[in-house]
């Protein structure tokens, strides 16, 4: 690693533009970056953080750290829309700050996208913010010496590297908004130091979150229309039909025929199927409050931000799994109105919907719904079949073993420490293991982080 000191003056003028406090969480989370930035080894961290709880900031004061040093940051988003909205909230803050920050996407062509390229290859940007843009060959920084990559789980290792290939020991914050159950941290990312973000920033209201039999739609509708006509933007996503996609569109579809009859040209309608271009100019005409009404399927999951939409209402809830009804939910509640979500669900529910939605209501807070979910879906049945535990572990059960997960995680810390390349006394049987248990890719990436 090369450490990134920085010298504050930065990083006082980007907090005098954040218009709150941070909160504890965000303030450790930047000591044990910093610190990591700081050292001469290679950061690898993932920012853990549920939906609100204020990751972007904590990158971008952390971006500022690395303009303090001279040094270049990179943020890397895996949509379009996402990447757009992440650059809205850091090219604020760094122009208020007086360093250049820009956006890269597979939509910058011709002289826009070389003038870009120009000014980051000469350091005249100090943040990049992109998509998979980011990694292509002509993509050449000064001196980059941070790269964050956002909703992590969506890119591959190679990805990761490629990124951390376009500069010198670059150091890596990873970031989800996905809050993984506790005693999975370990198995999942057991490369990485972990930061938690456990609280929200101050003054946000909780969601008011209610379950509705879908035998009163007619009713709900009707509330739509008042709430529409109260000045309210309202986020209605469409029921998981099944595997097939094509399915799913056809429901959101008739949906938003029978909306529009009733609301006319204040809904709008996005899915998966649409392209980029058309889905962003739905979403950007609801962002700026000309529909009032936005009938979509779950691809609005991630990264869509509009904080004066103050309604939800999911179709069919009982067949969504509490994660994704959680970060459907966390799309409300984002500015200064109560928000309110509908869980509309066709009865008789099971025992396990029953156990959803009921937990749904009871909290908002996406550590223990993640764990919940856990529980109530079976390790087993999602990702493979009981017997064999979780992919890629033949014998382990990470859940029931969660101790002893931990216990092997320092084991081996101390000898990656000690003995980076496996030859000691203690390392020649690892990497025999390794071998065995067809990790020859492991042994030979040792070295490359």
């Amino acid at each position: 690693g090369r450490p990134t000191i920085g010298t504050g003056s930065i990083d006082a003028k980007m907090r005098n533009a954040i218009p709150f406090a941070l909160t504890a969480a965000q303030e450790r989370s930047l000591v044990e970056i910093r610190t990591d930035l700081a050292s001469d080894k290679r950061m690898v961290r993932l920012l853990q953080g549920d939906v609100g709880s204020g990751k972007t900031v904590v990158a971008a004061l952390a971006m500022a750290t690395a303009a303090e040093a001279g040094r270049q940051s990179a943020l890397m988003a895996p949509t379009e829309i996402l990447a757009q909205q992440h650059f809205a909230r850091i090219a604020d803050l760094c122009t208020k700050a007086g360093i250049r920050a820009a956006l890269l996407t597979g939509r910058d062509k011709g002289r826009e996208r070389q003038a870009k390229l120009d000014a980051l290859a000469s350091g005249d940007i100090q943040v990049m913010v992109g998509t998979h843009a980011l990694f292509q060959d002509d993509v050449v920084f000064r001196d980059l010496a941070f790269a964050v990559v956002d909703e992590q789980h969506r890119f591959g290792v190679h990805q990761r590297l490629a990124l951390s290939a376009k500069g010198k020991a670059v150091d890596l914050l990873v970031m989800t908004a996905t809050p993984i159950p506790r005693t999975l941290v370990l198995t999942f990312f057991g490369d990485m130091e972990v930061s938690v973000l456990d609280e929200k920033p101050p003054g946000r209201l909780p969601i008011d979150t209610r379950s509705v039999n879908l035998e009163r739609l007619d009713d709900v509708i009707a509330a739509a229309g008042r709430a529409i006509n109260a000045g309210d933007q309202i986020y209605w996503v469409c029921p998981l039909v099944s595997e097939s996609e094509v399915l799913d569109v056809a429901a959101a579809e008739q949906r938003f025929a029978e909306l529009q009859k009733a609301f006319g040209s204040k809904v709008g309608l996005v899915h998966g199927k649409m392209a980029g271009a058309d889905k962003d100019r739905v979403i950007e005409s609801f962002a700026k409050g000309e529909l009032r009404l936005l009938v979509s399927t779950t691809v609005i999951e991630v990264g869509v931000d509009v904080p004066n939409a103050s309604i939800m209402v999911i179709e069919h809830a009982e067949r969504f799994g509490l994660a994704q009804l959680h970060q459907l939910r966390g799309r409300v509640g984002r500015g200064a109105k109560a928000s309110r979500c509908i869980l509309l669900f066709k009865a008789p529910l099971s025992e396990a919907g029953q156990a959803r939605l009921s937990i749904m209501r009871e909290t908002e807070d996406g550590f223990r719904i993640s764990e919940e979910d856990l529980k109530l879906r079976g390790e087993g049945d999602v990702l493979g079949s009981k017997q064999s535990g979780m992919p890629g572990f033949r014998i382990a059960d990470p859940i029931a073993q969660s101790a002893l997960m931990a216990m092997a995680r320092d084991h081996a810390r101390m000898i990656v420490d000690q003995d980076p390349e496996l030859l000691g006394t203690r390392g020649r049987p690892m990497r025999l293991l390794l071998y065995l248990f067809d990790r020859d890719t492991a042994v030979r990436t040792l070295s490359a982080g």
